[in-house]
């Protein structure tokens, strides 16, 4: 059985695609296939009940990342994949790149090819390319490997660690993001301002820097207040929308150590930081319908 998970972005969205850091956690909730040998190659898809072939020309999306992916084992047998998704679509938890990864784990263990996880993400990326053209990375690293680590375009994953875990709160808006338009957006307003843009990337790299200190001392305190100022320079950026700040703004209130938009923006995610698990019960219940808690040990 192949396996993706989601991923959350806890600091350094976007800043991140312009080589700025960025902190994340892959959660247990992601996306897993099995591969079978078959008279064709097929992808299914539950719950959404898709089923699709590979073409590397086809207007889906999933068409053309699965024909990338099936480039990678020239010599083969016909397969056909299912996968169930236990994440949103377009909602900034990696759910495209978890596909990738568990529809590559999964033709990997049919096909007996033995490769480590972090050789699973670099592949991965094929996949996420399809999707979102000018990738950071991180989320297909993410789950692929999971954990929590600190990311920088082009260099080696760097795992942080620490003694205290970490209860998330992801509550989803309901408004599909697309990270492509959300890249091109701010690409936009680098071309069009760059010194205001630079200054809000610059910000984040300082927010991120001290993110992973606090992190690693098991401050969750500061770490909430870093997570607040992150989603101030989101929002400055044009990325965030009033019901995600709603959302946040309810997190807050009803006690959460600090709250932001997760992913691109533009709709999604976002999640809140509880200082422990029965807080974060509760904060769920606050989120509602769509909501739910992920435990993650650095």
């Amino acid at each position: 059985m192949g396996f993706g998970r989601g991923k959350v972005i806890l600091l350094g969205e976007h800043a991140v695609v312009h080589g700025c850091p960025a902190i994340a956690v892959g959660i247990e909730r992601g996306v897993t296939a099995e591969a079978v040998t078959a008279e064709r190659d097929l992808l299914r898809l539950s719950p959404w009940d898709l089923a699709l072939g590979p073409n590397s020309n086809g207007y889906e999306p999933l068409e053309r990342a699965f024909a990338a992916a099936l480039a990678m084992y020239p010599s083969r047998p016909p397969l056909e994949v299912s996968a169930k998704v236990d994440l949103p679509a377009g909602a900034g938890l990696g759910c495209s790149a978890a596909i990738g990864v568990a529809v590559l784990d999964a033709i990997d263990e049919v096909l007996g090819v033995d490769r480590s996880r972090k050789a699973l993400a670099a592949a991965a990326l094929v996949w996420e390319k399809i999707f979102h053209g000018n990738p950071s990375g991180i989320d297909n690293t993410m789950s692929a490997i999971g954990g929590v680590a600190l990311y920088r375009k082009g260099d080696e994953l760097r795992p942080l660690h620490s003694n205290k875990p970490l209860h998330l709160v992801i509550g989803y808006s309901g408004e599909p993001s697309s990270t492509k338009e959300m890249v091109a957006l701010v690409d936009r307003q680098l071309e069009n301002d760059r010194e205001r843009v630079t200054k809000a990337f610059a910000g984040i790299e300082v927010l991120v820097r001290n993110a992973k200190l606090a992190i690693e001392a098991g401050d969750h305190v500061a770490l909430g207040q870093l997570l607040d100022l992150n989603h101030t320079l989101l929002s400055s950026l044009m990325l965030c929308t009033t019901k995600l700040d709603d959302m946040c703004q309810a997190a807050r209130r009803a006690g959460a150590l600090g709250a932001k938009m997760t992913g691109a923006g533009g709709g999604g995610c976002m999640f809140a930081l509880a200082p422990k698990r029965d807080e974060a019960l509760r904060l769920r219940d606050v989120l509602g319908e769509g909501s739910f808690v992920a435990e993650v040990t650095a």
